[in-house]
This record gives C-alpha cells, sequence and structure tokens, in this order.
C-alpha cells in the first residue's frame, strides 16, 4: 500500500507535493520520495522514512519545476520491507523521460516481468511491481505513439492497453517530460484515486492523490474521483482531458479503505470515510443488541484511532455512556503496517496507555475497526484487565479476516490471521476476551451504500475470499506464502526463471 501525488502548477511544487505527502503519511511510513521536472530534467530525492525525516533543506532546494510527483510507500510483502531502492518514485528515460508512482498490487506481476525482458526488450531492475507497471505503459505509449508525438489520444490509447495487460490493483500517476501529468486507476477502481483544484493568478492548478485529504489541506479543493478505468492527462499549460480507457469498467473499492486505510477526513469514490465509520457503529449496534445484554455494559470505548466514530455512533444508538480510556503516543507508527510479529506486539505496549479511572470495577466494551493478526485485541485486553475492568468484551467494526489480500495491503499469509479456520469463540478464548462481536459483511457494505448508494460492489477478499481479478488462484496464494516465509521474493525469482525456461522451450 503507499499514498501517491502528482501536481501540475504555475509555480514551484516541491513544497506542495512535500505537505500533501505529509497528509497521506497514514498510508505509509516505510519510504517516501518526490520527482520534479525544469527545464526538461528530473530531479529526483527518496529515502527510507517518514516524510519529515527523508526531505531536508537541502533536498527540497534540488527539487526545482512547476510539476512533479511524490510518493509514501509501506512495503506489501517480504520482498520490499526496508529497501531502499524499491522506494518510489520510478523513472526510466525511453520513449520519453518519465517518473511513476503506484498504489496497489499486481496479481500478474511475474508474467509481465517474463514479457518484458523476452518480448518487450525491458530490463526490471528491482522486485518491485511499479517498476514492472512503469516499464508497461512506457512500452505502449512506445507502440502507440506515431512521430513521437505526446497528445492526449496517443497516452489513453496507451493506458487502454495497459488495462489489457496489467492485473490486480492500481492506481498511478506519471509525469513525462516536458508533456504534462498522466494518471490513471484499474477497472475495477480496486485503490482510491481522486483529482483537485487550485485557482491561481494564472490559472487553474490540479492535483491528483490518494485521498482527497491531500487536497484540503494545501488550499486545494476536491473535483471528483477519478473513475474505474480512467485516464487523466494534464498538460503543463494546465488543460485537463480525460477519458475512459478499459473496455468493462465497473467500480469495486477496496472496502478496507473505508474500515481503516482512509483517513477518516477524506472522501473515497463520493463516500465520507468519516460518514461510513458512524454507520459501521449503527449496524454494529443491532448486532450486539441482538447477541448480548448491552444492560450490562458500563461504558463503550475506543481503540484509537479509526474506530472513534464507530464506537462513538455505537454508544449512542446503544444508549451507553462513551469514554476515553486509552491513551495513544502519537510518535509510535501504526501497528498494523509494521512488518514482524514481534515488533508489532512490543510496539502496542508503547502506542497505547490506560487512564485506570475508566477501566476499575467496569464492564468496557471495547470497539476497534478490525481484527487482522489478533496481535493488538490480545494486548488490549490485557491491558484493559490490569486497568481493573471487571469484564471484557471486545466488538469490530469489521468482520472476520480470513483471508490474504493481494491487492496492496499487509495481509499476505492465512497462518498470519487470527480468524483464518477458527469461529468466533475460538478468536474470543485467543484474545481472552468476555465476549466477541463481529460486524456482518452485508451490515459493512450496506453501512458504506447508506453514505453513497451508488456503490454497489466491492473488493472485500479479505473477508470473503472472492478475488475480483479472477486471477488469484491457490497456487499463487501458496506461492505468496512461500516467499513470505523463506524471506525473499520467490515469485520474482524462481518463478519469472522458470516460466522464461519453460517459454523458451515452446519457442523451440
Amino acid at each position: 500500500m503507499g499514498g501517491i501525488v502528482g501536481v501540475i502548477s504555475h509555480s514551484p511544487v516541491n513544497q506542495l507535493i512535500y505537505d500533501g505527502l505529509l497528509l497521506l503519511q497514514h498510508r505509509g511510513q516505510d519510504a517516501a520520495g518526490i520527482a520534479t521536472s525544469a527545464s526538461n530534467k528530473f530531479s529526483m530525492f527518496k529515502a527510507n522514512g517518514l516524510v519529515k525525516d527523508v526531505f531536508r533543506t537541502r533536498n527540497m532546494r534540488a527539487l526545482p519545476g512547476n510539476a512533479g510527483i511524490g510518493h509514501v510507500r509501506y512495503p506489501a510483502g517480504m520482498g520490499a520491507a526496508l529497501n531502499e531502492e524499491e522506494a518510489q518514485p520510478f523513472y526510466v528515460n525511453a520513449p520519453f523521460g518519465m517518473t511513476f508512482a503506484h498504489n496497489g498490487n499486481l496479481t500478474n506481476c511475474a508474467q509481465l516481468k517474463v514479457e518484458m525482458f523476452k518480448n518487450d526488450r525491458r530490463h526490471i531492475n528491482t522486485n518491485s511491481d511499479s517498476e514492472v507497471l512503469l516499464n508497461v505503459l512506457a512500452h505502449a505509449i512506445e507502440e502507440t505513439t506515431t512521430n513521437y508525438s505526446l497528445d492526449p489520444s496517443a497516452l489513453f490509447r496507451a493506458v487502454s492497453v495497459v488495462h489489457k495487460r496489467a492485473r490486480g490493483a492500481y492506481a498511478a500517476v506519471a509525469h513525462i517530460i516536458d508533456a504534462g501529468l498522466l494518471a490513471f486507476r484499474d477497472p475495477f477502481g480496486i485503490r482510491p484515486l481522486c483529482i483537485g483544484y487550485s485557482e491561481s493568478a494564472k490559472g487553474t492548478e490540479y492535483m491528483v492523490a490518494s485521498e482527497s485529504v491531500a487536497f484540503e489541506g494545501i488550499g486545494f479543493r476536491f473535483l471528483r474521483d477519478v473513475m474505474p478505468g480512467e485516464a487523466i492527462f494534464i498538460d503543463h499549460d494546465g488543460n485537463l482531458y480525460s477519458q475512459q480507457c478499459a473496455e468493462n469498467p465497473r467500480l469495486n473499492p477496496c472496502i478496507f479503505e473505508y474500515v481503516y486505510l482512509a483517513r477518516p477526513d477524506s472522501l473515497i469514490d463520493n463516500a465520507s470515510v468519516y460518514a461510513c465509520r458512524l454507520k459501521m457503529g449503527e449496524h454494529l449496534a443491532e448486532k450486539i443488541r441482538r447477541e448480548i445484554r448491552t444492560g450490562d455494559i458500563d461504558v463503550v470505548m475506543p481503540v484509537p484511532d479509526s474506530s472513534r466514530p464507530t464506537a462513538l455512533q455505537l454508544a449512542l444508538k446503544l444508549n451507553i455512556e462513551y469514554r476515553e480510556g486509552l491513551i495513544k503516543n502519537r510518535y509510535i507508527g501504526r501497528t498494523f503496517i509494521m512488518p514482524g510479529q514481534e515488533v508489532r506486539q512490543r510496539t502496542v505496549r508503547q502506542k497505547l496507555n490506560t487512564i485506570n479511572s475508566e477501566f476499575t470495577g467496569k464492564s468496557i466494551l471495547l470497539v476497534d475497526d478490525s481484527i487482522v493478526r489478533g496481535t493488538t485485541g490480545y494486548e488490549i485486553v490485557q491491558l484493559a484487565r490490569g486497568a481493573g475492568a471487571a469484564r471484557v468484551i471486545f466488538a469490530s467494526a469489521a468482520p472476520p479476516v480470513k483471508f490474504p489480500n493481494v491487492y496492496g495491503i499487509d495481509m499476505p499469509t492465512r497462518g498470519e490471521l487470527v480468524a483464518n479456520g477458527r469461529t468466533t469463540e475460538e478468536v474470543r478464548v485467543e484474545l481472552a476476551a468476555d465476549a466477541l462481536i463481529y460486524q456482518d459483511l452485508d451490515a459493512l457494505k450496506q453501512a458504506i451504500r447508506d453514505v453513497n448508494p451508488d456503490i454497489q460492489n466491492f473488493e472485500a477478499s479479505c473477508f470473503d475470499g472472492h478475488y475480483i481479478t479472477g486471477d488469484v488462484t491457490p497456487a499463487y496464494l501458496e506461492r505468496l506464502e512461500r516467499e513470505r516465509t523463506h524471506h525473499r521474493p520467490i515469485e520474482l525469482e524462481d518463478v519469472v526463471r522458470s516460466q522464461l525456461h519453460l517459454s523458451l522451450m515452446h519457442d523451440d
């Protein structure tokens, strides 16, 4: 997963991109990068770390120009962790100089890498699927342009080719030298992407970003979402062009964006994330009312921060007092996106502290956004008991996470998921809670439809095991698990080598 930003302006964009990335820092804390252009020359700086730690004054001064892109990343899978070469943006110089940033994951990355080497004669230098997608786009531009003329229609033809070749989830932005900014979204619209604008004395300035929150903090206004399969091109004069480039686009946004990933002050596919989380609280309250005696609950308490809107609305619906008893240290990273189980366990207790008076002798209903590995849930139950809680009930705003996510979220193995192969009662025992209530999947979907009825379908594979791109097989999932177990990218080494060998034998 990650966050992307692209800006076309009439003044230097380095600060705008930096500020946009700060507002998207929740989407990735592993690495950050910015690339800009001036006088037909790209400038780029990227490194591991938080945005505020990666960029110093000298780095920002070395990023001139009125157009550019940026990226924040957390590693999805074993191969990317702490590898600075995998940081984005990426760059290619042919057929045109182009920088590129991507949020998502390609499920046919190994196949594309073979095709790049064997057919397209393009070298992939890292194990990042983002570099693969960049080269697919660059090759498509080379094949679809005539006389090296980069008009919008040629670029849109190239994106159409990308949609035919690439599988999986991708929201991408590319900056093409002496042309402009190209942004596009996969035909299912799995990962979010939107457009913002600002009016200046010199004309309209545009920005694309993973979430609308990136606009509002820096003076831009939300224009609209990029549609599934759509491509947007903004030239350096500030002219915006758009075209649908997929044959059968259909909106299936990642439902986990609304549960956890996105900031509550963002709009994702014209649905307020905050409003969706309030609705999740209403639906979860109805299930809790059906399953347990609510009169025995003294207080409703959120696990900060994502679950606050859900817990607040739940408390209102159940007419139970809402209290804050868990205080978060904001200088500790999000445990969900930290690699390594031991690191996550240690960090939970560093991240959260209790106000003991809010727990002593009380029956506490703890509300969290989701339960993934169970690490945070178990540690929080222990914190509550240690603070004197008489009874701890745990509620999840999301259904049980039972399946790996292959579209850019770090849930690659079934063995790491506490709900995989376990009943709700067995998970309750793992968490050491007195009761456990999960949101129903249909109720979660309805909560989002309550806010935007136009969203009828979702990418919810981590809950239901249905992979909408249609190319995720049991063998693919097993390969991902072996990759994580062996701490190296098996898919992009052994699999590519074997596929290339079989392909060459077939040609003979």
